[in-house]
């Protein structure tokens, strides 16, 4: 592969296009960005197929639900996989126009897959996922450690058997 530096600016400029698109809620100018036959997760696992779905689903969200909201965050990473493929990781949140800043909960990841045509790169898919690290300081981990474990002993009290053996530590 050869230097991707104006690619990768073009990509940038395409997911700054889907923000600016986003606040000001405008559907069509954000749909625009993704191909026609996209591949689109929400956050709360919804899956959409095709630019119109994508389109109409936003239409009716900046109606109400998300009215007057704006993204904030940014690319994490853009990482080339082809010539005419790339993979972006970004972070983001949806804010409403009364909040200051990303909320603790609200922070989301997202992958972008693109694909470069013949009059600029589009998105192929993109998956959006709430932040929720899994507890990892000692107690918090332990506790619910123990949780899984005991739920885990009590449902094989209760179920057939599996045909190869599970291992549970206790």
């Amino acid at each position: 592969m050869s230097d991707r530096s104006a690619d990768e600016v073009s990509i940038r400029e395409l997911i700054d296009r889907t923000t600016d698109a986003w606040t000001r809620n405008d559907a069509d100018a954000y749909a625009a960005e993704f191909a026609v036959d996209a591949d689109y997760v929400v956050f709360d696992g919804t899956r959409l197929h095709g630019r119109d779905a994508i389109r109409d689903l936003h239409a009716q969200l900046f109606r109400t639900l998300l009215y007057g909201t704006r993204l904030e965050g940014g690319i994490e990473s853009v990482r080339f996989l082809t010539d005419d493929i790339a993979l972006v990781h970004a972070t983001g949140a949806v804010l409403f126009a009364w909040q200051q800043g990303t909320p603790k909960r609200r922070l989301s990841r997202n992958t972008w897959v693109l694909r470069r045509t013949p009059v600029g790169w589009e998105v192929q898919a993109f998956h959006n996922t709430r932040v929720r690290p899994v507890p990892s300081d000692g107690r918090s981990l332990e506790l619910f450690g123990r949780f899984v474990q005991w739920r885990t002993r009590r449902a094989a009290v209760h179920r057939p058997q599996p045909s190869r053996p599970v291992l549970v530590r206790p």
